[in-house]
């Protein structure tokens, strides 16, 4: 039975530092290639019907390293605008904001580049992208894989078990991680989540 494969782009410099990194269009680190070359044993022997990913150089260069061909860019998976909080850490917005949390609070606007988003911006987008993508799956048809960040994932997964966009915040997804998407009985699953390929 198809699946979804869902992959988080190898490691930046500033998902390192644990800066919120939205729209900045940040390289991969060295570590964070070698994350996604190490992706390619947990692809192997999946048939692959198609792959697309956000548009940022992250993504683009992780579907690359993990040996995902003919992938197409959908501006609909660039990660959550974080607003006046891109490039800041967690730990730097509680030092003003204690209670802050991003999943129930959302972000400030930022300036014309960073508007900001919250979870239900989010989810809206990801819908999108899964009312697109579930025309190809079903039955013995090939998988499909998507090649994102962190946040916006999170909510796409919350949204394919039909919760809410800020229930995304149960499920941890790191550099380099995959999760896989599917159907038991008819319902809609989480097969798999946070694998990683050894570096």
């Amino acid at each position: 039975m198809s699946e979804l494969v869902l992959i988080r782009h190898g490691q930046t410099e500033w998902s390192r530092e644990r800066r919120h990194t939205g729209r900045t269009d940040l390289p991969l680190t060295a570590e964070g290639e070698r994350q996604a070359e190490a992706l390619r044993p947990l692809l192997v022997g999946r048939d692959i019907d198609l792959v697309v990913t956000s548009p940022l150089r992250r993504a683009v260069r992780t579907a690359e390293l993990a040996g995902l061909a003919g992938a197409v860019t959908d501006p609909d998976l660039m990660e959550w605008d974080y607003g006046a909080y891109e490039g800041v850490t967690t730990a730097d917005v509680h030092g003003e904001r204690p209670d802050w949390d991003l999943w129930t609070d959302g972000v400030p606007e930022g300036d014309a580049g960073h508007p900001g988003e919250d979870a239900q911006q989010v989810g809206e987008r990801v819908d999108r992208v899964l009312a697109t993508v579930s025309l190809f799956l079903g039955g013995d048809a090939p998988d499909v894989v998507l090649v994102a960040h962190g946040h916006v994932l999170r909510v796409l997964a919350a949204r394919w078990l039909g919760l809410e966009p800020a229930d995304g915040a149960l499920l941890r997804l790191d550099t380099g991680g995959v999760g896989t998407l599917g159907h038991e009985h008819g319902r809609p699953v989480v097969t798999s989540w946070n694998q990683r390929g050894r570096v």
